[in-house]
């Protein structure tokens, strides 16, 4: 019994402690968050190649209902490794690094800042019209936004005055959690 309660103890007094460790000063970064959505969406085609031709020749097989010739075979696997050519282009394409300061006790900054290779995207086969659109859309989005925020036990309840965010952070300390929307999720590693 009295081991159990030693052990309560010490465990509320670790959710004390760090409930009162403050994250001023405290930076986290990640150099390209949607590198890791992409290819978590692409199935990681760029370390796959095999997998895709052979998941793409039974796909056909299957639609056809037999067994493809040999020249069937090889134009479904020459479109299989244009996919992953694009996927890969995607990935080199555009990167959006994310990085998170807490300046005080109640303020941080996120400071979003995304490039857009045009010519890794032209070979990915985007069009040039979409290739503007997304360098247009990257020039005029806000790179550094202020935000209050208020800690809750794990949780940061971040608000910019008329939308409100929460991020997550470890246990530990070394990593923050977030989403983008509903689908797309990323994680900020502590660098200060």
């Amino acid at each position: 019994m009295k081991r159990l309660f030693s052990t309560i103890i010490l465990a509320a007094s670790a959710i004390v402690a760090s409930a009162q460790t403050s994250l001023v000063g405290r930076v986290y970064h990640h150099p390209n968050i949607m590198a890791d959505e992409i290819k978590a969406k692409a199935g990681d085609l760029t370390k796959n190649k095999d997998e895709a031709k052979a998941k793409a020749i039974a796909k056909a097989e299957k639609k056809k209902g037999r067994a493809l010739t040999a020249e069937e075979k090889a134009k479904v696997e020459k479109q299989a490794e244009q996919a992953c050519k694009a996927a890969e282009n995607i990935i080199k394409g555009i990167t959006t690094m994310v990085t998170a300061t807490f300046k005080t006790d109640k303020e941080m900054e996120m400071q979003m800042k995304m490039q857009v290779d045009e010519e890794a995207l032209k070979e990915a086969g985007v069009s040039w019209a979409k290739r503007k659109l997304l360098k247009t859309a990257v020039s005029i989005a806000p790179s550094k936004e202020t935000l209050n925020y208020i800690v809750q036990g794990n949780l940061i309840i971040c608000s910019d005055g008329t939308e409100k965010d929460t991020l997550t952070i470890s246990p530990d300390g070394k990593f923050l959690y977030g989403k983008m929307d509903e689908k797309t999720s990323f994680t900020l590693t502590r660098t200060k």
